[in-house]
């Protein structure tokens, strides 16, 4: 899965990167988070940067609560599954990044935290879906998923799945509106292992409440407890 991630890069780097227009309220993330408001470029508005929570909300939900167990979607299921059908057809789009945090089980009961990011260090997206939900106070909320795939040979040595992260030539391809689903499906892949790197960072990651720049830096390995261990 993927449930924290990083964007730090400034607003001008994405705007060169994506060919976007970045609004004014953009500011870096060192501990993305589900229900967080974060950026995204979506096939609907493909020229600028959009801000949804993350957390899919399906148009059939009976209520907001939903969101927190639709953080992802398995690329392996998702133009079958209900609550992501649709959005694959019609509503997907990039979501910014430039790293993310996964843990690896050092025990039963010690997870260590690291960082995986491109080896160049560089902005990517994954591919993510996204939704426009009206609430009961007639307030339209949007909001999106990140999908996941298995991991590759690197990553699948802290965890088993991870997002999907597009090529860049991919990038356009996704967001297009003439694309079929089954080439939609076979962007959904793991990511080129050699192209990917990682290391261990700090248990502070661990709290949503932290978000700064010690978070990045590489730490030696330690389960979430703060306890220095020989697992890595």
């Amino acid at each position: 899965m993927c449930g924290r991630y990083t964007i730090i890069a400034k607003a001008e780097e994405i705007e060169k990167r994506f060919n976007v227009e970045v609004p004014e309220s953009y500011s870096p993330r060192y501990n993305a988070a589900p229900t967080q408001i974060l950026p995204v470029i979506t096939n609907k508005s493909p020229e600028g940067v959009s801000f949804f929570h993350w957390g899919l909300i399906p148009k059939w939900a009976k209520d907001k609560s939903i969101s927190s167990k639709l953080i992802n979607a398995r690329s392996e299921s998702i133009a079958e599954k209900i609550s992501f059908k649709n959005a694959l057809k019609q509503r997907r789009c990039l979501v910014i990044a430039d790293g993310f945090y996964e843990w690896k089980r050092s025990s039963k009961k010690s997870k260590i935290p690291y960082r995986i990011l491109l080896d160049t260090k560089e902005l990517f997206a994954f591919a993510g879906l996204w939704e426009e939900y009206e609430d009961k106070d007639q307030n339209l909320v949007h909001t999106f998923a990140i999908i996941t795939t298995i991991a590759n040979s690197a990553i699948s040595k802290i965890h088993e799945r991870m997002p999907v992260i597009l090529e860049p030539k991919s990038e356009q391809a996704w967001l297009s509106s003439s694309i079929s689903t089954a080439e939609q499906l076979t962007l959904l892949k793991p990511y080129d292992e050699q192209k990917m790197d990682f290391y261990t960072i700090s248990p502070m990651v661990n709290s949503v409440r932290n978000d700064n720049p010690q978070l990045i830096i590489p730490t030696p390995p330690a389960d979430q407890f703060g306890n220095l261990t020989l697992f890595d």
